[in-house]
């Protein structure tokens, strides 16, 4: 207690800006000594702090605000950091050391860091203060361009720098017909050269975006108060519901010029971040270093470097950056990086690749490599970077240079694991987040033995993804084999795993597809094929009785009821219980053969006839006809119970061990209708001559002297596999509550397409057991809720369409395009 008493006082350290670099600034302090400072951080927006260059993602829809946030509330309240958010910092008494907030809020300081950022350019052209006239700078700006986007229309994108293009993709993928305007005659024309600028130009212009270059806007017309149209000088007009000013950012100033600060275009500072004030520091795109302002994100990370180290008392410094751009459009692959002008002693190296609209341009100066532009194959950027920023002298790779680093590095197969080992230590792997190669080695070997592992820890690969590559090399050659797999997604609409979402459907009491994708972050507007069936199945096992059936996410043979065939006919097979008929169903099955002329009938492994070549017109009046001789659908198309099937067993063979055949039928009638993660076979044999193969079924029993031996996981198919044994059981009661519990617990717990042999190989026979037998009520509840589900699915489909159920419905999903199709 006296030690703490006579402690020192930390320093009180007031950070203005909660965006990027005042964030990184504190993280590197915190490194360098987590005990120096109290910190308080001012941000103007109400939220924590997040990567604003991935808003372009989050506008596409690929990307969540939650995806993109880089430090959440759990980490300022670890770091006893107070965040006051949403109450930016007015003014700053430099004679007190203080700041004052505008709800009037006072804040002494020791240490001042201003990290105000930039504010975008306006161009002053009459109209820019229209309703519908909006920035493209942070998340409320996102939110404005999402709202417009709802109500489709025209956009209007003036700007065709990095920001400019990368906010009219976004709003492309929303919907909205859009036309950038720039008013120079290359896009992009500070990060590219005209050959590249006109390749990107026609890609953008194929995806159905109006691109005018050498556009000069004269004025924003409006219609009652609101953004209608952009009037250029030459007197072209574009309609416009929004209209995005992306032109450019100027140093956000206001605040150190009112201090009275040095300021030119941005706050001076010196190699250690410190302004014209000792007392205050100021990092990020406000500042001006060496006559420098840079609006990109890779000079902020050493910036802050360099800050850290001199605000914990090992002074580096900051001697400036070499910038590279990537643009964040999807199927776009353009990287650039310093100066591409020429000029006096620049050599120009050029390679264009017509057909695959590859072009690639290094300059090289004094035996260096200067700047390097790569449109359509930019695997070389890293590399090119990092020659550029060491200043290498290249006279030796000079005639391979510009093929890569593979046949610069003497062959054209060159090991990509070798190519990242060659690059240096202080090789930027992650720009998005200023992570070298150094830093993401050290992580991997101080634990981090996943690609997941490694984006929690240092953050490479946690943004855009680009480096994702780099990342996974890094990871082979430090620990080999060794590498870590993290969970499977369902699909690239998500990074939740299928136990994920089971458990969070049921957790946050999700209740229909489009509230589990916005509650669970879904990148995509709709989902996928993929997905959407598996949300559906989800939900319906989730909430029986609750949840109404999606029929848009079900597999075509599912929507349609019958099987299609490689000619457009479908097949049909109505259910015989347990593989017993009469002659009522026969003469109903032969009629309707010979009324819509199908071509072939079949009888089928599981013991059922199979009606081929039936019109799609013709199925309801199939069913029908079927319905009045009291059959129904035989689900031969569904992920659910296909068939069981049985011997005659007791009633009439002579090894016949007990009642298969009426154990089969009891067991049918128990499981029709039931939707399951995959399709489901059940088979019942009257003695262990296994005359109906119960051993490569789903579920089996085999009926022996004793009572009922009951097997599971067996599979036919391609892959055949035989059961193993799960119990032994006396009675026909205890064998169906096993299978009826069984079942529901590979309902609720198998993934979506999973059969019951790879779920039992993946989880293991002893948590199958587990799960049923380690608790004596298990399978008594288990074959509750597997009953109680049942009284909501035992409903004959065909009867239900036959009776006009979902006719409009039903109508448009027959005509559009399978999504898939599932062989039987």
């Amino acid at each position: 207690m006296d030690k703490d008493r006579t402690a020192p006082a930390k320093e009180r350290l007031v950070v203005i800006g909660n965006g990027m670099a005042g964030c990184r600034a504190v993280e590197e302090v915190i490194a360098r000594d987590p005990a120096r400072f109290d910190v308080t951080i001012f941000g103007a927006e109400p939220r924590v702090n997040y990567n604003r260059i991935m808003l372009s993602p989050v506008l596409a829809g690929e990307k969540t605000f939650e995806d993109i946030v880089i430090n959440g509330e759990d980490w300022y309240a670890e770091n006893g950091i107070t965040l006051v958010s949403g109450d930016p910092v007015v003014a700053i008494d430099r004679a007190t050391q203080t700041v004052v907030a505008k709800s009037g809020r006072v804040e002494p300081y020791d240490r001042l860091l201003i990290a105000t950022g930039s504010d975008p350019f306006i161009i002053p052209v009459p109209g820019k203060d229209l309703a519908g006239v909006v920035t493209f700078r942070d998340l409320d700006d996102v939110d404005r361009m999402l709202t417009a986007a709802e109500k489709g229309g025209s956009a209007v994108v003036i700007g065709g720098g990095l920001l400019g293009l990368e906010a009219a993709h976004g709003l492309s993928l929303r919907g909205m017909k859009v036309t950038v305007v720039h008013l120079m005659p290359t896009l992009m024309e500070r990060q590219l050269d005209e050959a590249a600028g006109y390749l990107l130009k026609t890609e953008l212009e194929r995806r159905g975006q109006t691109i005018v270059t050498g556009g000069d806007t004269a004025e924003i017309l409006g219609k009652d108060g609101r953004v209608s149209a952009v009037k250029l000088k030459d007197g072209r007009e574009f309609a416009a519901d929004i209209v995005v000013m992306a032109v450019g950012i100027r140093p956000g100033t206001s605040l150190a010029k009112a201090a009275g600060l040095e300021v030119e275009r941005g706050i001076i500072v010196d190699d250690h971040m410190v302004t014209s004030d000792p007392a205050i520091m100021a990092v990020g795109e406000c500042v001006q270093h060496r006559g420098a302002c840079y609006g990109l994100v890779a000079p902020l990370w050493d910036m802050c470097r360099a800050l850290a180290d001199a605000a914990c008392e090992n002074p580096s410094g900051y001697e400036g950056s070499v910038t590279s751009t990537k643009l964040k459009v999807s199927g776009i692959d353009l990287f650039s990086a310093g100066d591409f002008s020429g000029g006096d002693g620049a050599e120009d190296i050029v390679m264009r690749d017509a057909s695959r609209g590859v072009y690639k341009r290094v300059l090289v100066k004094d035996n260096k490599l200067v700047g390097a532009v790569l449109y359509g194959d930019t695997a070389d950027g890293n590399w090119y970077f990092d020659l550029l920023k060491k200043g290498e002298d290249i006279s030796d790779i000079r005639e391979a240079l510009i093929f890569g680093q593979a046949f610069a590095s003497g062959g054209a197969r060159l090991d990509p694991n070798a190519a990242v080992a060659a690059l240096s230590d202080d090789a930027e792997i992650c720009g998005c987040n200023g992570v070298s190669k150094a830093k993401v080695v050290e992580t991997i070997n101080a634990g981090a033995c996943s690609l997941d592992a490694v984006r929690s820890t240092c953050k490479a690969s946690a943004s855009c993804g680009s480096c994702t590559g780099l990342v996974e090399r890094l990871l082979a050659l430090t620990l080999g084999s060794e590498v870590q797999s993290g969970p499977k997604t369902m699909c690239k609409c998500t990074s939740f795993s299928h136990e994920d979402v089971r458990r969070l459907i049921l957790e946050k009491s999700l209740r229909s597809i489009p509230q589990a994708m916005q509650e669970l972050h879904w990148t995509t507007p709709d989902g996928c094929s993929s997905c959407r069936p598996a949300l559906n199945y989800y939900l319906l096992c989730a909430w029986p009785g609750e949840y109404e059936d999606d029929q848009k996410s079900r597999f075509v043979n599912e929507r349609l009821h019958a099987n299609i065939q490689k000619d457009g006919t479908y097949s049909v097979v109505p259910r015989m219980w347990g593989g017993l008929t009469n002659p009522r169903e026969l003469r109903a099955i032969a009629d309707v053969v010979e009324k819509y002329n199908a071509p072939m009938v079949k009888v089928t492994g599981g013991q059922r006839l199979d009606i081929f070549g039936i019109r799609k017109e013709d199925l309801p009046a199939v069913w029908a006809d079927l319905n009045a001789a009291g059959m129904v659908s035989g689900h031969a198309y569904g992920k659910s119970l296909r068939t069981v099937k049985t011997c005659v067993g007791s009633e009439w063979c002579r090894f016949g061990t007990q009642d298969s055949t009426g154990l089969g039928v009891k067991l049918e009638r128990m499981t029709w209708g039931s939707w399951m993660p995959h399709k489901f076979k059940i088979a019942v044999s009257g003695c262990p001559r296994n005359c109906a193969e119960a051993t490569i079924k789903d579920f089996g029993v085999v009926c022996v002297d004793s009572g009922y031996e009951l097997h599971v996981g067996g599979n036919g198919g391609i892959k055949v596999r035989a059961t193993d044994l799960l119990c032994k059981v006396t009675t026909e009661a205890e064998a169906m509550d096993i299978c009826a519990a069984f079942i529901q617990l590979y309902r609720e717990q198998a993934h979506y397409l999973e059969r019951t042999a790879p779920w039992i190989e993946r989880v293991g026979l002893d948590q199958v057991k587990a799960g049923l037998f380690e608790d004596p009520e298990s399978v008594k509840r288990l074959a509750a809720r597997f009953r109680y589900s049942q009284t909501f699915c035992q409903t004959d489909p065909w009867a239900e369409r036959v009776a006009g159920k979902d006719a409009d419905l039903h109508q448009h999903l027959a005509e559009v395009r399978p999504i898939e199709v599932e062989s039987a």
